[in-house]
């Protein structure tokens, strides 16, 4: 009897995935040969440019991609993901005392010429170990126990890159929290960090005093939409919130007018332990109804509250003493604090020139001014994308972005497919991670996001960034592959 082989290589790959994915690192390619072509003309295969270089870069990474796809077995990604997990890990703390330093970071690992960072791959052993332990069976993301394993998955490598200064690949992390969502994690957890966010800021632009208001305001406003209790808060706590919120004690200016005054009385006290204080006289309360009526969501508004207290008085410390000073002064300029258009805002500056003077169809390809005089710092990596916008235009960038798009929605439609829950949780990983690059980066360009320093997928030259993401990408579509050949 003949045995069984399965469906062909035509029915189990998603060829839109892999055709987009060459597509972007050919784009890649000759934007990188367009951001370090000078006057004198130098050939795209010219091996000591940067060109030449990422074609080889391109080259072993289509090796990879073949040796996931038709070597390797899929079923061991599952059953060797802790091992490569811990191996990663072990890594990220190597390169802290044996690495080189780059730029202020020490992450990267240097072989004579070949730099290697383990960030890159982190992002790959991450998703493996979150899907490995997402999947088993009896897994349920609401029981305390598998939700703390899962957060400390996730933050134990983000908590090392951190320590490396490598903030930017460190807040990708924070992607995952999509992948949870997924998996039936509450929609409160994506709120909570989007009013971290905010609170970062309101402290940093305003005062710690206007984001603690903003805070009572968000968490009374939240218990009193959820038990439809809109009128008690218009009618108690609006009116209180607007009298303090009226008081000039929130104002950045006055609270450093009378710092300067050691004999003012409000030098001596800061308005923000004010509402400490009230605070701090109303939780018992809140927390004594809240036991009486086994009430779970008091609990979490109060835990979440005091977490947000803590960070408001934890923003001056994390601003001033674990950011480095380089990425204080570019958040400054992001946040208007500071105007540094030929300092620290000379890269945002003059990426978002070259994208604006690219019109609507480019300058075209090796014709862009800001990017043939290099008026761009690091155009061929992290703002490889105002290449794009400055020969390409605005169909240009439309034409990358769809591709990602498609890219990530191929991705999602064919995870929402598998009849395997870790390929499924792994698919979303992959997903979360490319938008949170793809995010990040071209935010940066454009200056909605602070310069952060980390590549767009497949585009920006760098063999260790393509050859991870191509890791990255290619073990979904293996692990796809192996489900649909035999169903």
């Amino acid at each position: 009897m003949e045995r069984f082989k399965g469906r062909g290589l035509k029915d189990t790959v998603d060829w839109t995935m892999v055709i987009c994915y060459l597509l972007l690192v050919f784009i890649g390619w000759m934007n990188i040969y367009a951001s370090v072509q000078s006057s004198e003309a130098v050939s795209i295969f010219d091996f000591s440019s940067r060109s030449g270089k990422q074609f080889v870069w391109m080259m072993t990474a289509f090796v990879i991609a073949a040796l996931i796809l038709f070597v390797i077995n899929p079923k061991i990604y599952e059953s060797a993901s802790l091992l490569i997990y811990i191996g990663t890990v072990c890594l990220l703390v190597a390169v802290i005392f044996l690495g080189v330093e780059v730029k202020g970071s020490r992450s990267w690992f240097a072989f004579g010429p070949i730099r290697f960072q383990p960030a890159e791959i982190s992002k790959i052993s991450t998703s493996l170990m979150i899907a490995a332990v997402m999947s088993q069976v009896g897994y349920k993301l609401r029981n305390l126990k598998d939700f703390l394993i899962t957060a400390a998955v996730i933050l134990v490598p983000m908590a090392i890159i951190v320590a490396q200064s490598e903030t930017g690949s460190a807040l990708v992390y924070v992607g995952f929290a999509f992948v949870l969502y997924r998996e039936g994690l509450s929609g409160w957890l994506l709120f909570l960090i989007g009013i971290f966010i905010l609170l970062f800021i309101m402290t940093l632009t305003v005062s710690p005093y206007a984001s603690m208001l903003i805070l009572i305001c968000i968490v009374t406003l939240c218990n009193t939409l959820y038990y439809g209790k809109l009128k008690r808060w218009a009618a108690i706590v609006l009116p209180f919130l607007i009298v303090m919120s009226l008081l000039p004690w929130g104002q950045r200016e006055l609270v450093a007018a009378v710092s300067a005054s050691p004999d003012s009385f409000l030098s001596k006290i800061r308005p923000e332990y004010i509402l400490l204080g009230i605070s701090c006289c109303s939780l018992p309360y809140f927390a004594f109804t809240a036991y009486r009526e086994r009430n779970a969501f008091k609990w979490l508004s109060i835990a979440a509250f005091i977490a947000s207290i803590v960070f408001i008085f934890s923003v001056d410390f994390i601003f001033h003493d674990v950011l480095q000073d380089h990425q204080r002064k570019r958040i400054e300029v992001l946040l208007g604090m500071k105007e540094d258009p030929t300092g620290v805002g000379y890269n945002v500056n003059q990426s978002m020139i070259a994208i604006g003077s690219g019109g609507m169809f480019g300058k075209g390809f090796l014709h862009g001014t800001q990017t043939t005089y290099g008026f761009v710092p690091e155009q061929s990596t992290d703002f490889i994308f105002c290449t794009v916008g400055e020969e390409w235009g605005f169909v240009g960038c439309a034409t990358v972005i769809l591709l990602y798009t498609l890219l990530i929605w191929k991705i999602i439609q064919n995870a929402e497919k598998s009849r395997e829950a870790f390929t499924r949780i792994y698919g979303y990983c992959v997903a979360s991670c490319i938008f949170m690059h793809l995010f990040i980066n071209i935010g940066m360009t454009i200056g909605i996001m602070p310069v952060i320093g980390i590549p767009l997928p497949f585009v920006s030259y760098g063999g260790s960034s393509l050859w991870a993401f191509t890791a990255l990408l290619f073990i979904f579509i293996a692990l796809v592959r192996n489900e649909r050949r035999y169903f």
